[in-house]
């Protein structure tokens, strides 16, 4: 292991912590390590001197989301360190750091393939390039737009028409998040499917469905919809009109996420959700 890509939350606590990290990982451990302060949008930023074998995200699972869209297609794998509260996906604390990263080093971790899907716009025939996600793309009106109609099918095989507030297409990382506030199932993240919830249908007989994760899902906005958003994470937004396709499907590659040694994740779902 050479190559270090730092991933850091920006704000001055999560900075200040990541140059301790820094400085104790090239001057201790000899790597070399390069710092992707997150901003709003980041640009994908390429590693001088060869592929990453390591990613480090130091903050929260908003700050793991941006760099699994940008660095979840490289296959080094993802350590999450939480700076605040226990996460569901940056499972280890900040203390729990060093302990860690020397198993690391000598090898000595396992790591989860969590599935990633993408999503495209086509609009009048030309699709725009697409987006991947980790957690879930959301089909959403604005705050007084009217009900929406969404038409979809799974491998050009028709599903329904939603008629409601919007949809969400969920992995099941994504299924502790918006999905599960729509009223969608839990699934383990370890699953490879697909969740299709709508957010508040007009009709009470539209019901969230999970569905295999090798297909490819279509949602025609209806023609005179207005004030519609496609939200990927709920971080990166793009304004939609009549018509347009919203097409979805599992991308190549998976994200390895470094598995935590002192949790599990049923003792995370619990703290979270303060079961028991």
């Amino acid at each position: 292991m050479k190559t270090i890509r730092l991933v850091v939350k920006n704000n001055p606590y999560a900075c200040q912590e990541a140059q301790k990290i820094k400085a104790w990982l090239e001057e201790k451990k000899g790597l070399q390590v390069f710092w992707d302060q997150q901003e709003e949008e980041p640009r994908r930023i390429e590693t001088p001197g060869g592929p990453l074998d390591l990613v480090v995200v130091l903050g929260g699972d908003g700050t793991l989301l941006k760099a699994a869209r940008f660095y979840g297609d490289q296959g080094a794998p993802v350590l999450g360190v939480n700076l605040g509260g226990l996460g569901f996906l940056t499972e280890i604390a900040r203390e729990e750091f060093p302990p860690l990263f020397e198993k690391i080093l000598a090898g000595d971790f396992q790591t989860e393939p969590r599935m990633m899907l993408a999503a495209e716009i086509i609009r009048k025939g030309d699709a725009r390039p697409s987006t991947p996600f980790l957690n879930d793309v959301v089909i959403n009106k604005g705050a007084l737009a009217r009900i929406i109609d969404l038409e979809t099918s799974i491998n050009n095989q028709f599903l329904t028409s939603y008629r409601g507030d919007g949809l969400i297409v969920s992995t099941p990382t994504g299924s502790t998040a918006y999905n599960l506030a729509a009223g969608g199932p839990i699934l383990h993240p370890a699953l490879e499917t697909i969740i299709i919830t709508p957010i508040c249908p007009f009709a009470l007989t539209n019901r969230p469905i999970i569905v295999q994760d090798n297909v490819v899902i279509d949602i025609r906005l209806g023609s005179k919809a207005r004030e519609v958003w496609l939200t990927f994470d709920g971080q990166v937004g793009y304004p939609l009109e009549g018509g347009d396709v919203i097409r979805v499907k599992k991308t190549a590659d998976s994200l390895r996420l470094i598995k935590s040694p002192f949790k599990n994740y049923f003792e995370i779902l619990r703290t979270k959700l303060k079961w028991g």
